[in-house]
């Protein structure tokens, strides 16, 4: 599950569009921070994806991206022209291929590096879907199957693009936008597949004489309802709209935070057996079973576009580092895997997590004021390097991981030796006890 949000420069305080994206995929599915560099491919090459391979094009562009450990494709990237992506889950009435082809993921990393502005890799995500289909399985432990729907932005314009199997329907964002794990698009559209309104009265999913409404239609309505896609994506819209004129990076960085209308600072989420958040958490039971394993941020300029990383999981316990793409990535150890190893940055990270779930509240409050203040330092700092060297950029890059991690270290100790004021509920702990012997803690 994730949800993806943008604004604007119209909507935002300083002129620059904003991106932000929360990826939730299992506990356990950690994510790697990759870059790959532009290049020029031999004419008739092949590129394999994560489960088929398709021709490839003459040349590509240099991507970064937030990639599960076992996925060829990315949650979530960006490339050398200032493009984004997120892509999001969703479930249709549409029977999902099963096959091995190309899936959402997939889709998204091809659109980076062919695409130089938002709209044409828009384009590009539909030529795949229709000279290809999606199919494949999304879980590397499970069977798991679903469509997807696409926020794609750059400095100036953005699109939400949603599919179901080869059908599809595009809307060009006009202020702000956010996108969860549910067809948003209804009755209006800026492009649509050509059989979209003709297949579902065939199906008789919209029968006649009602107006056609492609999310309406078109959703599987169970694992729609449990996937809790809607009220996700009417709490980020509702917090972008609130600031909407002013919003900066802190609010985007903020509502990835989120954990609902109602959490005060006494919020802990390891109370019940459902619920979702923009900040997700897992739990017991079949359907708390993601939780977010990587939040990415963005302000978008032509011409110094700057994107904010965790490389890690929670951004409720985690710190936003700058990277520029023309610099490349700072070192964060090795990929990693399904497995816990303490060379990896997003692993390191999760002892911290899993610490501060065994007493949230008391637990977080012991550094999110400090969180804060580091990140602050990041943002008004990261201002000074705009315009200096990528050598420079990627020292300061480097410093801002290295600092984040330093401090995580510093945390785990501090709340370690505070010592425990409340208990997991046993059914959530059973829980997390099962999510760690799979992880090797």
């Amino acid at each position: 599950m994730c949800d993806t949000m943008v604004a604007l420069k119209s909507a935002t305080a300083d002129g620059l569009t904003l991106f932000a994206k929360n990826s939730d995929r299992e506990p356990n599915e950690a994510q790697a921070l990759v870059y790959f560099p532009g290049a020029v491919h031999p004419a008739g090459s092949k590129v394999q994806c994560t489960y088929r391979e398709i021709p490839q094009v003459r040349e590509t562009n240099a991507v970064m991206l937030s990639q599960p450990y076992w996925i060829w494709g990315a949650e979530m990237g960006a490339n050398e022209h200032g493009v984004v992506i997120g892509n999001e889950a969703v479930f249709t009435r549409v029977p999902y291929d099963k096959g091995p082809g190309l899936i959402g993921m997939d889709l998204l990393r091809l659109a980076l590096e062919r695409g130089d502005t938002a709209e044409a890799a828009m384009h590009i995500i539909i030529e795949l879907l229709e000279e290809f289909g999606q199919s494949g399985n999304y879980s590397s432990t499970h069977s798991l199957y679903y469509h997807n729907s696409f926020l794609l932005a750059d400095a100036d314009s953005a699109w939400v693009l949603e599919t179901a199997g080869k059908h599809w329907a595009a809307e060009k964002v006009r202020d702000v936008r956010a996108i969860s794990n549910a067809i948003t698009i209804g009755s209006e559209w800026d492009l649509a597949s050509d059989q979209l309104v003709d297949f579902a009265r065939k199906k008789g999913w919209c029968r006649r004489g009602e107006e056609f409404h492609f999310g309406r239609n078109y959703s599987d309505f169970l694992y729609t309802h449990f996937a809790d896609g809607r009220s996700r994506q009417k709490r980020s819209c509702a917090l972008l709209e609130a600031r909407k004129g002013s919003l900066t990076l802190k609010d985007m960085m903020a509502i990835l935070r989120d954990h609902g209308e109602h959490a005060g600072d006494s919020f802990t989420p390891v109370k019940g057996l459902t619920g979702a958040a923009v900040c997700m958490h897992a739990g017991f039971g079949p359907i708390r079973v993601s939780q977010t394993t990587g939040s990415w941020a963005a302000a978008l300029d032509p011409e110094r576009t700057v994107h904010w990383l965790t490389g890690t999981s929670t951004p409720c316990t985690a710190v936003f580092k700058p990277v520029w793409i023309e610099a490349g990535l700072p070192d964060t150890g090795p990929k990693p895997a399904g497995k816990y190893d303490n060379k990896s940055l997003w692993w390191r990270h999760e002892i911290l997590h899993r610490e501060v779930l065994r007493d949230y509240a008391v637990r977080l409050a012991a550094f999110q004021a400090e969180r804060d203040l580091l990140e602050s330092r990041f943002l008004e700092e990261a201002n000074f390097y705009q315009n200096m060297s990528t050598g420079k950029k990627l020292q300061f890059s480097q410093a801002c991981f290295s600092d984040g991690d330093h401090i995580e270290l510093e945390w785990i100790n501090r709340i370690k030796d505070r010592g425990l004021e409340t208990q997991m509920p046993v059914y959530h702990a059973l829980a997390w006890k099962g999510f760690n012997r799979k992880a090797g803690l």
